[in-house]
């Protein structure tokens, strides 16, 4: 009988001991859990049922039961509540400085980013601006946005315009497009314009018709005079405010991976000092301008391609041409309605010669400094093929792994592709043209060359690793509406530019996430669910996977989340 009592004892000890919590020794800090877990991994959507976090990391993608195993006394259990979390968006184009330098100058936009339809709706606004900001009778006034296409008077303003309204102010206003301007009398006094200097190589000062007399609008490399002018004094304090402001802006949409693609020299110093502040919670690609080729290229005066606080120089940037919407597009066929400056066969033109494209790519290629350029135009994108393989024939080099990037990639011919995939350059598309400019396009080029606008179908159909961006602030830094211009491709007034271009939204939302990390070279750390990670998330309302494709564009950013940090989280 006493053995009998000891054994159940025994048994019960057993019992008590096996009921006891296991102790967890490495808890995460936070597990995710209860809604669309799309990982990004692989050519079909994969979901996981939960995610572990730990101290900026993905600890763990799996099932829940496994997830809970993780779970410790001070674990952050996020319970999804049927919403869908996906690896952070990677910004792969634009422009985060023109979005702060934004908060004090005049938007311009057209709807349904603005309201402006007209001239006397632009000098309305300057006038607002001047108030608002309370600037005095001889302050510069900048305005940025407008689009002579959605303009009442289908035309640019003119410098006698902004004379009459703004008499004792120099004023200037930025296309939408960053690829020309208007200036006042008093702006282009200040600039050292006048009707005696000439076209520099790469842009134009249009004239009046008849003389030498200039008219208001400056297109591409002629606004370089204008970048002094445009300086605005600011203290360090202000212009930290207005960096803030932009990184908030871009999480705001989802987005981790934020770019700054053509760092100009007075700008060089503001992110050097940003950085040095630690005021970057989110990673910032920059791309010096290639006006500092010979002071940044194998100098040593900067690391390319390591991160310092968030703030990475991930290689040079060129623009090689302009706008196709602005008609400074570098094309070899021409355009089909009458173009500003030119008077017969316009097909653009380029920024840069071939010989200097050549001298840009060999330095970049000899320095392994990853190169971004600009191409909107078929011609200009030949330009970048040539000067590739100039680079390659003086390296005797063809298996380096560059990943030049061809940004926008816009106007575009097939065999185009054929020289991306033989070179494994990559491009960066711009859908968001099939929406705001696609009606454009096609009086401009006609319906076959605008329906290969970013060719991104092609493109993928052909295994080239293809990216899309906004172009922001060309374009809102929206990146649910990327995704459904890449995937709806449908105009302003409802036609279907290029519907053989269409992808389907898994690969969209790849262009936006994974392919941006191998874009950077970050596809080890970045772009998709994976251990080992960043913990860089962004949880949406609904699964753009699962809503009809003509809705994509109402699914909102609920939470941005940067290394394992709630960044933005919706009122």
């Amino acid at each position: 009988m006493k053995q009998i009592n000891l054994f159940v004892i025994f048994i019960s000890f057993l019992g008590i001991v096996s009921c006891k919590k296991q102790e967890v020794t490495n808890p995460a800090d936070a597990i995710y859990f209860g809604g669309d877990i799309i990982t990004m991994e692989g050519n079909e959507a994969q979901y996981a049922e939960a995610v572990a976090i730990k101290e900026g990391k993905i600890v763990f993608v799996g099932s829940k039961s496994e997830a809970e195993k993780m779970k410790g006394d001070n674990t952050v259990m996020n319970d999804l509540q049927g919403k869908t979390l996906l690896p952070g968006f990677i910004d792969c184009h634009s422009h985060l400085l023109t979005i702060a330098d934004g908060t004090m100058q005049a938007n311009l936009s057209p709807a349904p980013v603005g309201t402006v339809a007209s001239i006397p709706d632009i000098v309305a606004a300057l006038k607002a601006l001047k108030t608002k900001q309370k600037f005095s009778d001889t302050s510069l006034l900048i305005g940025w946005g407008y689009d002579q296409d959605f303009l009442s008077e289908k035309r640019h303003p003119t410098a006698a315009e902004l004379d009459a309204a703004f008499p004792t102010n120099p004023v200037v206003l930025i296309h939408t497009s960053g690829h020309m301007l208007v200036a006042n009398s008093l702006a282009f006094k200040l600039a050292g314009v006048s009707a005696a200097t000439k076209d520099p190589s790469g842009g134009t000062f249009i004239r009046k018709k008849g003389s030498n007399d200039l008219e208001g609008l400056v297109q591409e490399m002629a606004m370089v005079s204008f970048m002094p002018l445009t300086k605005t004094v600011l203290s360090d304090e202000q212009e930290f405010k207005k960096i803030k402001a932009a990184q908030e802006y871009y999480a705001s949409c989802g987005v981790t991976t934020a770019a700054e693609h053509l760092v100009t020299p007075e700008k060089m110093p503001l992110l050097a000092k940003a950085a040095a502040a630690k005021l970057l919670f989110i990673d910032l690609e920059a791309a010096p301008s290639f006006q500092m080729a010979k002071e940044l290229l194998g100098t040593g005066k900067i690391k390319w391609g390591v991160y310092n606080n968030h703030l990475k120089y991930c290689g040079l940037k060129i623009a090689t041409d302009g706008s196709p919407q602005g008609k400074t597009a570098f094309l070899t066929k021409s355009y089909l309605t009458p173009v500003p400056g030119c008077s017969h066969d316009c097909k653009g033109f380029p920024n840069l010669t071939q010989e200097q494209i050549n001298e840009l790519m060999l330095g970049c290629y000899s320095n392994k400094v990853q190169l971004y350029s600009h191409c909107n135009g078929d011609a200009s994108i030949d330009m970048m093929i040539k000067g590739h393989e100039y680079a390659m024939r003086k390296l005797n080099d063809s298996t380096a792994d560059r990943r030049t990037v061809i940004i926008h990639s816009q106007i575009m011919r097939p065999d185009q592709l054929d020289s991306y995939k033989k070179y494994k350059m990559l491009p960066s598309f711009f859908t968001n043209h099939t929406f705001y400019w696609g009606d454009v396009h096609i009086a401009n080029l006609g319906m076959e060359r605008a329906s290969f606008l970013s060719p991104m179908k092609s493109a993928m159909d052909m295994d080239i690793i293809a990216t899309n961006h906004t172009d922001a602030s060309v374009t809102p830094m929206d990146q649910l509406f990327l995704l459904w211009t890449s995937v709806n491709r449908i105009s302003r007034n409802g036609v279907v530019v290029g519907g053989a271009q269409r992808i389907d939204a898994y690969r969209g939302l790849k262009a936006l996430t994974i392919n941006g990390a191998y874009q950077y070279f970050e596809e080890n750390t970045k772009g998709s669910l994976k251990v080992g990670k960043l913990a860089d998330i962004v949880i949406l309302d609904k699964n753009p996977l699962k809503v009809a494709p003509i809705e994509i564009k109402d699914v909102k950013v609920v939470e941005t989340i940067k290394e394992g940090k709630s960044i933005y989280k919706k009122q």
